[in-house]
């Protein structure tokens, strides 16, 4: 994916999120205006900041919500779009057949496919880095050098048109004009 769709992607995914946000807040009502307190925001990093120390693996935290993490799961292999045909029933990751062991998967994907950064191994605080390969057996889990030239269905589409079309229609339903 190239650097331009990534932050394309992440732009259109925070736009989202806000959109959700603003409809869920919509019928809250708010304390006085003084009494509120500025909210400072983050941009997310971009790039490689987290491989530039050597390579990191996504991986499940064990120990959190089921719930959480099969949310999490459902997620990468769906929007996130992760690889997760390895996970599937006769594929070289399914064994063992638990679900940190198919998020660790499935999150590791998504991080590697989505460059390495911080904000794509979080998945609602149930992921962390690992600096130890995860692979097993069979099951090797892809490194940011190791990924196959497969690639999303999306990605026959231009960025220059296609993405930013993509984006105003986004905008344009979040402003409900």
């Amino acid at each position: 994916m190239s650097t331009m769709r990534k932050k394309i992607w992440i732009f259109q995914s925070l736009l989202l999120l806000e959109c959700y946000l603003v409809s869920t807040m919509e019928g809250v009502v708010q304390e006085k205006a003084e009494a509120a307190l500025p909210i400072t925001t983050l941009s997310p990093p971009e790039g490689n900041t987290t491989f530039l120390d050597g390579t990191n693996w996504c991986v499940a935290l064990p120990g959190v919500s089921q719930v959480d993490l099969q949310n999490a799961l459902d997620w990468a292999c769906g929007l996130g779009m992760a690889d997760c045909g390895a996970i599937q029933a006769g594929g070289a990751c399914f064994e063992p057949d638990t679900l940190v062991s198919h998020a660790s998967y499935a999150f590791n994907s998504y991080y590697q496919q989505n460059g390495n950064s911080d904000i794509a191994c979080n998945f609602g605080g149930t992921a962390t880095l690992s600096k130890k390969d995860p692979s097993y057996g069979k099951c090797s889990y892809s490194t940011s050098g190791s990924l196959n030239s497969s690639k999303s269905p999306l990605s026959k589409y231009k960025p220059s048109f296609t993405w930013w079309a993509l984006g105003a229609i986004l905008l344009l339903l979040c402003l409900r004009i």
